[in-house]
């Protein structure tokens, strides 16, 4: 098992956390892999930070934008430029733990899975408290996830030469939601281990720290992108509201 893993990491303003990153990346147990960062426009010492990286490690391949075009348009940036088969994503505040990659990618190809994601914990913006810990079910389809957005995309590794396409679609937030469902379409799973395999940073401006914003950029995926009509995406909506509720309670 030598295959490249192609590491996607967009990153604006950083700072803060970007090195923890890296440092997470640098040491995986398994070592072929090439992270590809995309600064988004920062305005603060991010891009310093990385440059650090990159020129003392050659697997690091920096990319910088001159102004922000977003997370998922930075994505794809990152995706037209991999060389590998086998995808996984990292924001720039999150963490791996150090058998990620070896786990993850020993998995998919002793089962021959296609697209696969973790379980993982949820930490504190220092990173130092463990909050909570996301468990991931065994495999999850299409249906199930439109009501369960259980799949943390910190925790996802692909293998791109299986799909027709691998490219967030281009809405400024839940744009990996959208993803994952257009790979589950046609009968697939997005299979899950239930082993905690990286650390989600909490931070006061991320997505899920702002409960609300979460829950309605929900619905506008159900809506925008994959064009449900009002009562198809009520009755998914209450179905996702539950469930995450139901994570809140048990954790």
């Amino acid at each position: 098992m030598n295959d490249l893993v192609s590491i996607i990491t967009p990153s604006f303003n950083s700072e803060s956390y970007l090195e923890d990153c890296i440092n997470s990346v640098l040491n995986q147990t398994y070592n072929n892999w090439e992270m590809l960062i995309v600064d988004d426009g920062s305005t603060d010492s991010s891009r310093q930070i990385i440059e650090r990286f990159a020129n003392s490690e050659n697997r690091i391949k920096p990319f910088y934008l001159d102004s922000n075009i977003g997370a998922a348009a930075a994505r794809n940036l990152a995706l037209e430029n991999s060389s590998a088969s086998y995808i996984a994503f990292l924001d720039s505040d999150d963490l791996w733990l150090p058998t990620k990659l070896d786990v993850q990618l020993r998995f998919m190809q002793e089962n021959n899975y296609d697209f696969t994601f973790s379980s993982y914990n949820v930490v504190s913006e220092q990173g130092k408290k463990n909050i909570s810990k996301i468990v991931a079910p065994i495999k999850i389809s299409y249906d199930q996830y439109l009501k369960n957005t259980i799949i943390g995309c910190l925790t996802v590794m692909i293998n791109k030469d299986k799909f027709k396409s691998v490219k967030m679609p281009c809405l400024r937030s839940s744009h990996d939601m959208a993803l994952w469902l257009n790979l589950l379409r046609d009968g697939r799973y997005a299979y899950g281990i239930n082993h905690c395999l990286a650390n989600y940073r909490l931070v006061k401006t991320s997505n899920t720290s702002n409960k609300f914003k979460a829950i309605y950029d929900v619905w506008l995926v159900y809506r925008k992108h994959e064009g449900f009509s009002f009562l198809y995406s009520l009755y998914n909506w209450v179905f996702y509201i539950f469930n995450a509720l139901c994570k809140r309670i048990s954790c």
